[in-house]
């Protein structure tokens, strides 16, 4: 069993925020392979089903983003499922908007979703798929920034990669990580 893990913040406060795009992601797949996130267990809302052969539990953690560990690492830990079979979907500003880069390990990297995920798996190791929102304006703060709302131009972009997250995620299932690392972790987004 895979978990697939998008990061955001529950309430419709946040939805379209550049910090629930791994929400969005989640919502993409629930919605093209018919899985229902009904199941509301551990603190998160959660949806069965079967991507590519492979059983999945898809999660939205309802602990606020800074908490997210709390509900994945309970999930973990209920389903037996191992860290390199948790796909982490989630925002990163050190990417342009719209450009995907997966990851097999890594650091928080200054994300604190991630950080707490880490602290409650005990490991770093767990593959996740990052989301472009871009870099913070000079002058803004990153709290603001990161729950302000996408732009006209830039949500279409933003809805593109969404789209393209959550084929990165079935080809991480499918494909495995580094195949799906090669194909996805372009270095710049081409400009239309």
């Amino acid at each position: 069993m895979f978990i697939i893990a998008g990061l955001g913040n529950p309430t419709k406060t946040y939805e379209g925020t550049r910090h629930n795009v791994g929400f969005e992601v989640i919502d993409v797949l629930a919605g093209r392979c018919g899985i229902d996130l009904g199941i509301k267990k551990d603190r998160a809302l959660c949806g069965k089903g079967v991507i590519e052969g492979a059983r999945v539990l898809l999660v939205k953690p309802q602990t606020y983003m800074n908490l997210s560990g709390e509900a994945v690492g309970a999930l973990a830990s209920y389903y037996k499922v191992e860290p390199e079979d948790i796909i982490v979907v989630y925002d990163d500003i050190s990417l342009e908007p719209g450009q995907l880069r997966i990851r097999a390990k890594g650091s928080a990297g200054g994300h604190n979703g991630i950080k707490n995920i880490i602290a409650h798996l005990g490991t770093q190791e767990f593959p996740r798929v990052k989301v472009g929102v871009g870099e913070k304006p000079k002058g803004w703060d990153l709290a603001d920034y990161v729950l302000s709302r996408f732009g006209g131009e830039e949500r279409k972009i933003m809805d593109t990669a969404v789209s393209e997250a959550a084929d990165a995620v079935i080809s991480v299932i499918r494909d495995g990580i580094g195949a799906a690392m090669n194909r996805y972790n372009m270095k710049k987004r081409e400009s239309s």
